[in-house]
């Protein structure tokens, strides 16, 4: 089973979506292992937004994730990065499919609603980036032999 982070960010938050955004993921078939309401620290941003630091845009982002409170979330499944990327839509709202979370509520790539890990490499160093391992549930979920063969 693949691990991936999950972020519903500030914009997100303050319209009140999370708990549809949660569903998605749920509704997809991705069995949610941990999950948080918190205030970003300046410092955690820094480290979580890290690679793109020489980036023009960095500053924005950084203060943009720290204005209002996220929810943290590890989501687990089969090929569970692919399948929340592809829950959330591409990255720029205006150029995500009817259907993904991106392409229903977003507009602005600036205000895309959600973070999703990219890489199983990137997942693992994101997932303890906010979570410790005694935060995340192995759980059994009675319906999963109804979604995974």
């Amino acid at each position: 089973m693949e691990r991936t982070l999950i972020l519903v960010k500030p914009d997100g938050v303050q319209r009140g979506l999370a708990g549809e955004i949660i569903a998605r993921f749920e509704r997809r078939g991705l069995k949610l292992v941990g999950m948080k309401f918190i205030q970003m620290s300046q410092e955690l941003a820094e480290q979580h937004y890290g690679v793109h630091k020489e980036r023009p845009f960095y500053k924005d982002l950084v203060a943009y994730i720290t204005s209002g409170p996220v929810v943290a979330m590890v989501w687990e499944g089969k090929e569970a990065i692919a399948a929340a990327r592809s829950t959330m839509g591409a990255t720029k709202p205006v150029e995500a499919a009817p259907g993904t979370i991106r392409g229903d509520f977003g507009m602005e790539i600036g205000r895309n609603l959600v973070h999703g890990s990219d890489s199983p490499e990137n997942a693992v160093k994101e997932v303890k980036l906010f979570f410790d391992s005694s935060e995340l549930v192995d759980w059994t979920r009675n319906t999963d032999p109804w979604i995974r063969e």
